[in-house]
């Protein structure tokens, strides 16, 4: 896959800092030779604490545990999303070995992510949009309410949530109307700031 550059005004003013955007990340026919190859794969519905989602989800590399696991491993990243996968590093301008934790979502009509923060146990977050588009919102709370913004991530597209978009804000995506795709690609947190088990709260189904 060819890296395809940022322009200079991916990220519209009113984003968060640390959120960086970019259409067109990949291109019409690798979207769809990644399609065909996600029918293969084991998807199951997101579970957390006992609940299922209607998103359904396959972890690569790490997985997450909602049910009081925690972290742990997973089937290793397969070669047909390692290109992907370098991609997603060349773009937030990491090295793709870095990005231990790769979970590919089937999102079918009606299902989204309620409001969360992804967990402290990962620093960086990318993703990549296919098939459909969604709307990324994103919040901070504040005295008196709380600060808002959102932008609709388009098919083919790449997201970078890092710095305070990471730590201060949170985000969700609400019921899409059409199937769509994502692949998150993750980096672990340092260390000393990932806990032995997280007890913050989930994303919704």
């Amino acid at each position: 896959m060819a890296l395809v550059q940022p322009g200079l005004f991916d990220v519209p003013p009113a984003l968060p800092d640390g959120f960086r955007y970019q259409p067109e990340a990949v291109t019409p026919e690798e979207e769809q030779a990644l399609l065909a190859r996600f029918a293969g794969l084991a998807f199951k519905a997101f579970e957390f604490h006992g609940f299922l989602g209607k998103r359904r989800v396959v972890s690569f590399g790490l997985r997450y545990d909602f049910n009081g696991g925690g972290l742990g491993r997973a089937e290793p990243v397969p070669d047909f999303l390692r290109p992907l996968r370098e991609r997603a590093a060349a773009f937030a301008d990491l090295p793709a070995e870095a990005l231990e934790h790769v979970m590919v979502s089937q999102y079918p009509p009606g299902a989204g992510i309620g409001w969360h923060k992804d967990r402290p146990d990962f620093d960086k977050v990318i993703g990549i949009s296919l098939a459909a588009p969604g709307i990324f919102r994103l919040r901070r709370r504040r005295d008196g309410g709380f600060d808002r913004a959102s932008l609709t991530v388009e098919p083919r597209s790449a997201y970078l949530i890092d710095g305070p978009a990471r730590r201060e804000w949170e985000h969700s995506i609400p019921p899409v109307e059409a199937e769509r795709y994502s692949v998150t690609f993750r980096t672990l947190a340092p260390p000393p700031s990932r806990p032995k088990r997280s007890r913050e709260p989930g994303p919704g189904p």
